[in-house]
This record gives C-alpha cells, structure tokens and sequence, in this order.
C-alpha cells in the first residue's frame, strides 16, 4: 500500500500523565536543540508529500504545548501538495487556540478525551481539567473545522459505563465520537491488560441503549476507523479495534518524531533519522531519496512481528 499518511509528533511534553500512555515518571524531557525546529519540520513535510503523503496530522506529547504552533501549522500548510493539515490534541489548550489554528489552516482537530466526568478524568490523566477540555470542543466546534472528533479509549471497570453518553453526543453534535480498544503499549499500561472492552461489547452497548447502529463509507481521513450513524445523529460513531481486529495490510502511515527519527510502524525502532540531513542543509533531492528508502521497509513491520516491542505513546504519538 502507498504511504500517503504522516504523523509529526512535535513534542515529547505533556501536561497529563494518562494511565495508558505516559510513564509514570518521566526522566526529564528532551532539550530544545534536541527537537527538530519549525523549519526543519516544514522541509521534512515538504519532502515527504513530494514522495506522495498527502495527509499529515501533528501530535505529541500535546502538539499546543509547542511555542508557535499556529505559526508552525500555517508553515506546514503552505506545504505544496499538502491535501490536507490536520492535529490530535487532549483539549486543555484547544479552548484558546481553537480560533488561530483554523485561521492558519488546519482542516481537522480530534480531542483524546476518555471520560465527561470530571473525577474520573482525575483518574485517568492524574489532573483535573475535564471542564477545560469540553470548553476546547465547544471552541473547535465553533471555529469550523471541517472535522472534529473525539478519540475514547474503553477500559473495563474505569469508564465502559460512559459509553451511552459518549454515542449520545452525536446526536446533539456534529462530532465523530471513536471507539478505541485499549491496546498496551509500555510497562505502565501492561498492567491494565484486563481492562480491555472490545469493539463487539462497545456495540451492543450503544445498541441496547440507543437502538441500532447502520454503517456509513470512510473517507480517507478515518483511517482503520469503521463508521456508523445512530438514527438521526449530527456525527458518526467509529470504531478502531486494535486489538480483536488486524488492520496492518491497509496502513499507510508513517511517523516522524519530535528528534526527526522515522518510524515506519508504531511498533517498529525507528530505522531513519532526517535530522542530520536537515541540518546539514542537505537538497532536496537527497531527502527525496532517502524518504524514498524508508518507504520500502514499511511492509517489514507489523504490530505482532518480532520487531514489535515498547512505546512510550507519549513521545511519539498514537
């Protein structure tokens, strides 16, 4: 499959500690110079839609911790052959922003919210700010995006009780709620394997409750998402089932990480690293071909292969 998918985590920071993404104690964060700078990434974007991506999405950490990151958008947007721009965020600082990164181009937002309450939010991310969060969506809505969405990890016993709630807001809502299995990835995370709750458990959930879900196309820009509509619903519902379902022969994503190393798979090492390239002023046409070397090892990568092993999400995004 063609690589037309990019994935720029601009940060290692984050401002929540989630259970099922970040270690619990951080060793300290990366220096400045150790991150790839605006324009680094700008020509690093520009490189790869030349090799055929033509979608990227900014992530982290929290992408909005980075200083200027409006200014940074409007950059990658200007992108020539750039489709479309577009950012996954935790919300707290989206209430704010929500207006200036529409402004600067960017097409879609999704917010990774897991909870509408404000303890259990406590629990998952170890910071209160729920309410912080829903006035970001609030904003985004507001703001025009052409899409914003709403990533939910379930997790049996923590928040499978919310599932009612969460399909109920595209009823009210021109929001795409998605539906993600819990799929450990570190230490930290291995040890809620037993809070798994699977894609078919979701779905009799929302049924039983809401009455029955009839399934719609994806667009491009649902990647491995299937997509459904309650009757009369504003937005659609997703589901993203990592771990009961397979979907690794129709990836077309790669990921570029805060330092400029290429992951071909999210559970791959990283095989490439564009930094030295970049500051060396390197043309054009040897980043072209070097990013034409990382595509060919794409397909030796998949999630349960021998090379899988551990991830700190919260470095190199989902």
């Amino acid at each position: 499959m063609a690589v037309e998918y990019l994935r720029i985590s601009l940060t290692d920071r984050c401002n929540l500690n989630c259970v099922y993404c970040t270690p619990l104690e951080k060793n300290g964060y990366l220096k400045h110079d150790d991150l790839l700078r605006h324009e680094e990434i700008t020509r690093a974007a520009a490189a790869f839609v030349r090799a055929g991506v033509k979608k990227i999405r900014l992530t982290g950490g929290e992408p909005l911790l980075r200083k200027n990151v409006t200014e940074l958008v409007r950059l990658v947007k200007a992108v020539p052959g750039l489709e479309e721009l577009a950012l996954t965020t935790n919300g707290l600082l989206l209430g704010g922003l929500a207006e200036e990164l529409r402004a600067a181009g960017l097409d879609r937002v999704n917010v990774s919210v897991d909870t509408l309450n404000d303890e259990t939010f406590k629990k998952i991310t170890g910071a209160s700010g729920y309410a912080k969060v829903w006035q970001g969506i609030e904003k985004a809505l507001a703001a025009g995006f052409k899409k914003v969405k709403l990533n939910t990890v379930i997790m049996r016993g923590i928040n499978d009780g919310e599932i009612a709630d969460f399909a109920r807001l595209t009823l009210a809502f021109p929001l795409d709620v998605r539906f993600i299995e819990l799929y450990s990835t570190n230490t930290r995370s291995y040890k809620l394997s037993n809070t798994l709750f699977t894609t078919a458990e979701t779905k009799k959930r929302i049924t039983e409750t809401l009455g029955p879900l009839a399934e719609v196309p994806a667009d491009r820009g649902d990647g491995p998402a299937r997509l459904y509509l309650l009757r009369g619903a504003k937005g659609k519902i997703g589901f993203i089932s990592g771990r009961s379902d397979y979907f690794c022969g129709s990836c077309d994503r790669v990921r570029l990480d805060c330092t400029g190393k290429v992951y071909p798979c999210l559970f791959s090492p990283a095989t490439h690293d564009l930094r030295g390239l970049l500051r060396a002023g390197a043309p054009d046409e040897a980043l072209d071909d070097y990013i034409k070397k990382i595509f060919l090892v794409k397909s030796n990568y998949k999630k349960d292969s021998p090379t899988a092993g551990h991830i700190e999400m919260s470095s190199i995004g989902g």
